[in-house]
């Protein structure tokens, strides 16, 4: 399986970090060791002094596409979940700073801890609140109305470049609030009043 993620996909969240507003999705991959599952702990790499956590909706693909035409979109995903993109800030600064590839910044071991996933059916997509607890204080509160590019046009886009297969995940986009972690914090992951995740920083 791989792992697709959208930047930039929350108005607000580009404004906190100065970003440009992009014309299309801004995607990048993190590999299938980034991930994190059943609530495990996170460890803080030694190679970064600037952990962010970014809390994103998941979407895992369930049959094989590419060139997915967005109106069939929705065909090719019965199931969501939410997840934390962990992003070294310091070492993305540094490679944004060059013109460089993020790839080290996103996609180091454990950057990607995920739910479980639960049926689409039970929510409503198009309004779906979302949020992160750090330490029992909400620090990003998100609804997917207040994305650029929905989830059916991120499929369908992302499926021009790559062949999308039953397993893939992707991560759509965080909300404002990012900042960093530290050690001994713990962090509780919402879709809606459903706790999804909680976990600690070690």
């Amino acid at each position: 399986m791989k792992i697709l993620a959208i930047g930039r996909n929350y108005a607000k969240h580009i404004e906190e970090l100065n970003n440009e507003r992009p014309d299309e999705p801004v995607v990048f991959g993190k590999p299938e060791t980034a991930i994190l599952k059943k609530n495990a702990a996170f460890y803080y790499p030694d190679f970064s002094k600037d952990i962010h956590h970014e809390v994103e909706i998941l979407v895992k693909i369930c049959k094989v596409g590419k060139n997915i035409d967005q109106r069939f979109a929705h065909k090719y995903y019965e199931e969501i979940g939410i997840g934390v993109d962990f992003t070294a800030r310091d070492l993305q600064s540094k490679a944004k700073a060059k013109g460089l590839p993020w790839d080290l910044a996103k996609g180091f071991n454990g950057s990607a801890p995920i739910s479980e996933f639960v049926p689409k059916t039970d929510y409503d997509l198009s309004n779906l609140n979302f949020s992160l607890k750090k330490d029992g204080e909400d620090v990003q509160v998100g609804n997917t109305s207040m994305m650029l590019f929905n989830i059916d046009y991120i499929i369908s886009y992302v499926s021009k470049f790559f062949m999308l297969k039953k397993g893939d995940i992707i991560f759509t986009g965080t909300p404002e609030g990012v900042g960093p972690v530290q050690i001994g914090q713990r962090l509780e992951a919402f879709i809606e009043d459903k706790k999804m995740m909680d976990f600690e920083i070690k």
